[in-house]
């Protein structure tokens, strides 16, 4: 298992620098030059080459690369002279915009895609397993039906669509909550779990019809195996075989989705965020989009890649655990 981890870690930084590598390239070979759009129209010719210097970019493509991977891990100097900042570990440069360290924009922004990343995936996997385990054992009934073209109806409606209408009939119509606005867990949990209700709702109606979908599909095929016919000709108590023996083994896949979504969301739902107005890394990623602000998309690039992959060996790992016919092979 030591050995098995260690492998997987080596896996996790080299695909973290093809990351690194690729967006580099992309951004390397794209028409747009930054130290023209923060040098201005007005801009001379030597006060460009002075900006160029000073961001870096007059540094071949694989210096400017080295620098950065380089300053992930020991810190290094952004720009030169009189306006030489030093960027400390880990240094994932600064914007151009603002001239703030990416990684302080990037913690900012963090606990708010956080807090709204978990709070959802907490709500979707209790309602999708919960739906699709009884559509499972119900299977071919009305429950089952109804259930299903549920979720399929779920599933066909985007995430705009769900929070304008969440906004519209719990916030203007009936009232029932207030318009969100990120209040940190730690100076309100109550306030702070209001806030984020509907912005939970609206990502959990869509990855809940796919999780129940998932989790129904894998319920009949687990239910069906020789060792479930096994525990229920021992005369095991219905909850027992089909929490214990079915539930477990069919959550392998589900293990799987749960781990890049969660992944994925960790580092930004630009969709959610930006139609509650939510202060989170995928408003950050928009904006630095819209900006071409090429350190910031960066960063949050690395940051994505780098939950996804590290969620992925947890789901790994998690599998012996959830699944104990993994420990045999």
């Amino acid at each position: 298992m030591i050995l098995y981890t260690l492998r997987r870690l080596a896996a996790v930084i080299g695909v973290l620098t093809a990351v690194a590598a690729v967006t580099f390239t992309i951004f390397y070979v794209l028409p747009s030059d930054p130290a023209a759009a923060a040098c201005g129209k007005a801009c001379s010719a030597e006060r460009l080459a002075a900006i160029r210097t000073h961001m870096g970019l007059d540094q071949p493509l694989w210096r400017q690369f080295w620098d950065f991977v380089s300053g992930i891990f020991t810190g290094r100097t952004v720009g030169s002279g009189q306006y030489a900042l030093q960027c400390h570990f880990p240094c994932l440069g600064y914007s151009y915009e603002n001239s703030e360290a990416v990684w302080d924009l990037l913690t900012d922004r963090l606990p708010v895609s956080a807090s709204l990343a978990v709070g959802a995936a907490a709500l979707w996997l209790a309602l999708g397993l919960g739906a699709g385990t009884v559509a499972a054992l119900r299977k071919d009934t009305v429950t089952d039906r109804v259930l299903m073209v549920g979720a399929v109806g779920a599933a066909s409606m985007p995430v705009y669509f769900t929070a304008m209408m969440l906004i519209y009939g719990v916030v203007r119509v009936a009232g029932l909550l207030p318009y969100p606005q990120y209040v940190p867990f730690g100076d309100d949990p109550g306030r702070w779990a209001s806030n984020l209700l509907l912005p939970w709702l609206a990502l959990a109606v869509l990855y809940a019809a796919m999780y129940a979908r998932q989790s129904r599909s894998s319920m009949i095929e687990t239910m069906a195996e020789p060792y479930i016919r096994t525990a229920r000709a021992k005369g095991l108590p219905r909850r027992t075989v089909v929490v214990k023996h079915g539930l477990r083994a069919g959550m392998t896949p589900i293990l799987t989705l749960f781990g890049m979504d969660l992944g994925g969301l960790l580092a930004g739902a630009v969709i959610t965020e930006s139609i509650f107005g939510l202060p989170g890394v995928g408003r950050l990623f928009y904006g630095a989009l819209s900006t071409g602000d090429q350190p910031v998309i960066l960063g949050v690039t690395l940051l994505a890649a780098a939950f996804i992959v590290v969620a992925n060996l947890a789901v790994d790992l998690l599998y012996a655990v959830v699944d104990p016919r993994v420990r045999l092979r």
